[in-house]
């Protein structure tokens, strides 16, 4: 049967296009900045890319973990020589693409900023790269990082990888909810920064295989010890992202605006040392920007409970 001609007021409300039933004018995206734009890509080709060397490593099928080669240069040129047969080699480089998708993620705000064209779609697309880099992808590093736990516990450290991303989305629709697209020169965050809570997980990455080459007594110990914790703290990430802790802006506050000749010769020695003894050092930084302002934060809190309970008089 052939229906005869409706008017778009005759028409039914639910077929009618959603900006039509809302009474407001569809908008339609017609430019958008390139270079900003490449730069939020590669965080999410950075993210893509960690999930698929995690998947090269196989499930489990004993507790032990087998000892890393040590990464060394080619004899013929210099590069460096990377066996995607072997997990701590897939497990670290992860965690660097990671890494390295935070640097595209702090560069492409600024270069937002100085082409003058931070926008509402470069922040809803940041949202949803953040979410695949800094979600997705250290949730499922985490279960390819402690075999001896997966092997144990297969269903509690997938059910745990699934609750990274899920406050990690939460933590971002927060912020685009309670964050304007100019205000960029904030100084603290309510709650971790997905990108923080990913440098957490991601670090411990780096430290395996510092761990797992030449491996000692000491070494397979800590390494057994790090494997059992590490989804529980995975779990304390996860809480603080959607936490309202207050969380520096590492970026606005050590590398923006004029800074004293000592605070550069700082975090130059700073730098520095985090390159020379990469394989503790990341690790150790992540976790303590994690844990110090929690720690801050209940110090304080308790502080002025006490005051408040001291008598006046």
């Amino acid at each position: 049967m052939i229906r005869p001609h409706q008017s778009s007021e005759e028409r039914d409300p639910l077929e009618q296009p959603r900006a039509a039933r809302s009474g407001k004018p569809r908008r339609k995206l017609r430019t958008i900045m390139i270079l900003p734009t490449l730069f939020t890509l590669g965080n999410l080709i950075c993210g893509f890319f960690a999930i698929v060397v995690a998947a090269r490593v196989v499930k489990p099928d004993s507790p032990l973990v087998p000892a890393a080669q040590v990464i060394e240069f080619r004899n013929a040129a210099n590069v460096w020589v990377l066996d995607p047969r072997d997990d701590t080699h897939n497990i670290m480089l992860s965690g660097w693409l990671i890494f390295l998708a935070m640097v595209f993620d702090a560069l492409d705000g600024h270069v937002a900023r100085l082409a003058k064209s931070a926008s509402n779609f470069g922040a809803q697309l940041d949202s949803l790269c953040d979410l695949v880099t800094f979600g997705v992808a250290p949730g499922f590093l985490l279960v390819k990082m402690v075999p001896e736990f997966t092997y144990y516990y297969p269903g509690a450290i997938w059910i745990i990888a699934a609750v990274f991303p899920a406050c990690a989305a939460l933590r971002l629709a927060r912020f685009n909810v309670e964050t304007g697209t100019s205000d960029d020169d904030h100084q603290t965050f309510r709650g971790l920064p997905s990108p923080a809570a990913a440098a957490a997980i991601a670090g411990f990455a780096i430290l395996f295989y510092t761990l797992r080459i030449e491996p000692t007594e000491w070494k397979l110990r800590s390494d057994e010890i790090l494997q059992h914790l590490l989804p529980f703290f995975a779990l304390i990430v996860a809480a603080l992202m959607v936490s309202r802790i207050p969380y520096p802006h590492v970026v606005n506050r050590m590398f923006r605006g004029k800074r004293s000749f000592g605070h550069l010769v700082g975090l130059l020695f700073l730098l520095v040392g985090i390159a020379l003894f990469r394989g503790y050092a990341v690790p150790i930084v992540s976790c303590g920007f994690v844990l110090g302002p929690p720690l801050l934060f209940l110090w304080q809190k308790a502080r002025e409970r006490k005051l408040t309970e001291e008598s006046l008089f």
